[in-house]
């Protein structure tokens, strides 16, 4: 995949046209629109070579279709400065990589999903700017989120990142507790001495406390632009109340920055894997504004360029089985590619794949330890595997088989995953005594 890209020739009429349908009268005007350098951006008018994320992004912003516009044909050693890349990843021949939790920023085997990190990279920069990402586990949500940080970091950002996993049972019980616990994280990162005491009122409430150690002492202590990454946020929709208390004050701080100047220092990335299914009042949710990302599963192309940065030799025959088996699931395609790329054959994975001698137990092992933990889930599981059809579930169950990444949802329906979870929950539910 080529790091650098630039327009055709024949392109420019179409580009200049849209500059002045979306109202850009000069070069400044989208420079700044978009957060990029007037130098980039005089470079991509020219025809010049540009970062292949920024060709994107100002394509995106022009409503035009990039594939449309490129000059494919640009030699990969024309590549733009080290600075206007948000990360520097290596060359894909690489040694294969065993896939274990987040993508390191460095690796040569993170796929990016065009636009997406264009459009979180133009959002977070943005004044009080707000990125929810949603998706099944081990989809890609936080190699995703530590990218957009990373590149806020090299937008001269201040980049904390805040999971929800690390706060304990306690603290999502009592919401003064959750925003003491909170703040003083993130006063702790930014290397600042904890004053809870000197801003903590009790008759003034919890989130008007929070929110006036933010307005007052954080923010203007900083003096730059701050981006707060939280993941797992989902963990606090188990309590409905206090989720509702938090969930409402952040978006209330994305409201002010909107007539605060202080406020417009704070973005904030929120990354989940289910979908909200608390209810909170439309005008305070902070899941209907800012930019949504969806994660989805690769596409036959992307498992294909996966595969020749593994060493491998394949056509898209061989793209096919494996999607087959596993559909585009980004962990269980990246673990096959790995251990094909050791010397095992494709064969082998896929006949051994449903069983507890393939290389996918372990993984499957955890799931049906999940469900047999929860027997309503493992009933709506097995009515789910068994159907010949789509099937439709009630929205908790649904939204919980599908946070795990066993289903996904056409629609209000819901199906396996993949075939490889049909295969084998078939065999181990039958077994179960529910």
């Amino acid at each position: 995949m080529k790091r650098s890209l630039k327009l055709r020739s024949d392109s420019l009429p179409r580009v200049e046209m849209s500059l002045r349908v979306n109202g850009f009268l000069s070069q400044k005007a989208l420079a700044e629109d978009v957060g990029l350098a007037l130098s980039t951006v005089s470079n991509f008018l020219t025809g010049k070579p540009v970062d292949r994320l920024t060709f994107v992004e100002i394509c995106h912003r022009l409503d035009l279709e990039w594939r449309d516009l490129a000059d494919l044909e640009i030699p990969v050693t024309q590549t733009p400065p080290f600075s206007d890349f948000p990360y520097s990843p290596p060359l894909p021949d690489a040694e294969p990589e065993l896939p274990e939790g987040q993508v390191d920023l460095s690796s040569a085997f993170y796929v990016e999903r065009v636009p997406v990190e264009a459009l979180c990279y133009r959002n977070i920069v943005k004044p009080g700017g707000l990125v929810r990402i949603k998706a099944p586990r081990q989809m890609g949500k936080t190699s995703l989120l530590a990218r957009i940080m990373h590149y806020a970091y090299q937008s001269d950002h201040i980049t904390i990142p805040l999971n929800f996993q690390l706060l304990d049972e306690a603290d999502f019980t009592n919401i003064d507790r959750l925003l003491q616990r909170f703040a003083a994280s993130v006063a702790r990162q930014l290397r600042l001495p904890n004053r809870l005491s000197d801003y903590w009122e009790d008759f003034l409430g919890s989130k008007v406390n929070c929110t006036t150690y933010f307005q007052e002492y954080l923010l203007p202590e900083t003096q730059q632009n701050l981006v707060l990454g939280l993941d797992e946020v989902d963990r606090i929709f188990q309590y409905p109340e206090v989720a509702a208390d938090f969930l409402g004050m952040l978006r209330a701080w994305h409201e002010e920055a909107k007539i605060n100047h202080i406020w417009k220092q704070l973005r904030l990335v929120l990354v989940h894997s289910t979908e909200v299914y608390i209810p909170l009042n439309i005008n305070q949710s902070p899941f209907n504004v800012g930019l949504a990302v969806e994660l989805s599963e690769f596409t036959p192309q992307q498992v294909h360029d996966l595969a020749k940065r593994h060493r491998l030799k394949w056509e898209i025959t061989q793209v096919d089985l494996l999607m087959g088996m596993v559909g585009g699931h980004p962990y269980l395609i990246r673990l096959a590619l790995y251990h094909i790329a050791l010397g095992m054959e494709l064969a082998e994975v896929l006949n051994n794949a449903p069983t507890e001698s393939g290389l996918y137990s372990e993984h499957l092992r955890r799931h049906l330890w999940n469900l047999e933990q929860n027997p309503h889930l493992t009933i709506a599981m097995k009515a789910i595997i068994e159907a010949e059809k789509p099937l439709k579930l009630n929205s908790m169950d649904a939204f919980h088989l599908n946070s795990m990444g066993l289903i996904k949802m056409e629609g209000n329906e819901c199906l396996p995953m993949c075939n490889l979870y049909r295969l084998y929950f078939r065999d181990r539910l039958q077994k179960l005594d529910v």
